[in-house]
């Protein structure tokens, strides 16, 4: 098996976890014979030493003009992605094209949709600059949801760790899933979260309340999915009037309490869904849908797609177990 190249772009002010977190994947990755799957290399635009956006300073392998011919071009984001220096755009929009695969981390998307890779394209960003990146380039189909989106040769992914599950996706694709899970397992990270998996959780989505009550009654519904969550009893619980707690929870979350209730139902569904063989009548009744229709419908209208659809695309078998050796402990 061929020996892939992964050639990740430094500048000044990158964000450090964009570029080691997919490095420490594709480094990790062996081929039949044990050997490195992937020659991973680093350039910056004169192969001087960088300073990330976290105060470390990152040593380049190459400067970019005289680096290797890569199979997977990488780039990464930060603050250094927000200036409008051209000479990053323009070695990218160059060279972007001749990779076989062209993937971005987090506002890494900025600099390839400067460059004009991603017109007509689905992708997307940190969440905090899909905005942006919608606004700037009206050509690309912004995604905000999702933690990565791929389109055809180009792949796209939300912030920071968001790179290692795509990093992990594209490694499964090369090498298949048991070389995947084995580098998720050295990481002690999940093998894949699907790509369309939001962002944030419902609770990250939704601001915390301020007042001590509603926080309670939002870790409330997360704690109990399956419990009676009509306004009347959540209102109980924050010891205000239904009126009073729909009026005060929506002024402070930003949503309201039925929205956010459907969304952390559909969010322990998902999970339910792809982390155990539940059926999805018991799953429906543990997420207090009552009945699978109900959750049908609901997964239509958040998600486009069924639960069993879902579950068929997104379940994977609960890996064996894996002891842990002392020295493996005494990495971690």
């Amino acid at each position: 098996m061929a020996q892939r190249t992964v050639l990740v772009v430094l500048f000044e002010g990158v964000q450090s976890l964009d570029v080691t977190g997919p490095v420490e994947v594709f480094g990790g990755a062996t081929g039949p014979t044990g050997d490195p799957a992937y020659r991973v290399c680093t350039a910056s635009l004169d192969g001087a030493p960088v300073r990330t956006s976290s105060g470390l300073t990152l040593v380049p392998d190459h400067t970019l003009a005289d680096a290797p011919a890569p199979h997977t071009l990488l780039v990464p984001g930060g603050i250094g992605t927000r200036p409008d220096g051209p000479d990053l755009v323009d070695w990218v929009r160059t060279h972007g094209p001749r990779a076989e695969r062209l993937v971005s981390v987090c506002t890494g998307a900025i600099v390839l949709a400067r460059a004009g890779l991603l017109d007509g394209r689905r992708a997307t960003t940190h969440w905090a600059y899909c905005d942006k990146l919608a606004r700037d380039h009206p050509a690309v189909h912004v995604e905000p949801d999702p933690i990565y989106v791929r389109d055809g040769h180009v792949a796209t992914s939300a912030g920071v760790t968001a790179g290692i599950d795509l990093a992990l996706a594209l490694v499964e694709e090369d090498l298949g899933r048991d070389m995947a899970l084995t580098i998720a397992r050295h990481l002690v990270v999940f093998l894949r979260r699907p790509g369309n998996q939001a962002q944030f959780s419902a609770q990250l989505a939704a601001q915390t309340a301020r007042r001590e009550p509603l926080r309670e009654v939002q870790q409330w519904i997360t704690e109990h999915p399956d419990d009676d969550l009509c306004v009347e009893r959540l209102a109980e619980r924050a010891r205000l009037s239904p009126r009073h707690f729909a009026r005060a929870f929506q002024a402070e979350t930003g949503t309201t309490p039925g929205k956010y209730v459907d969304r952390v139902r559909v969010e322990h569904a998902r999970r339910l869904l792809e982390d155990t063989s539940r059926g999805v009548e018991e799953v429906s009744r543990a997420c207090g849908y009552g009945t699978p229709e109900a959750m049908r419908r609901a997964f239509l209208k958040a998600l486009g797609t069924s639960p069993a659809e879902y579950r068929r695309r997104f379940h994977a078998p609960l890996p064996e177990a894996h002891p842990i050796t002392h020295e493996e402990s005494a990495c971690r």
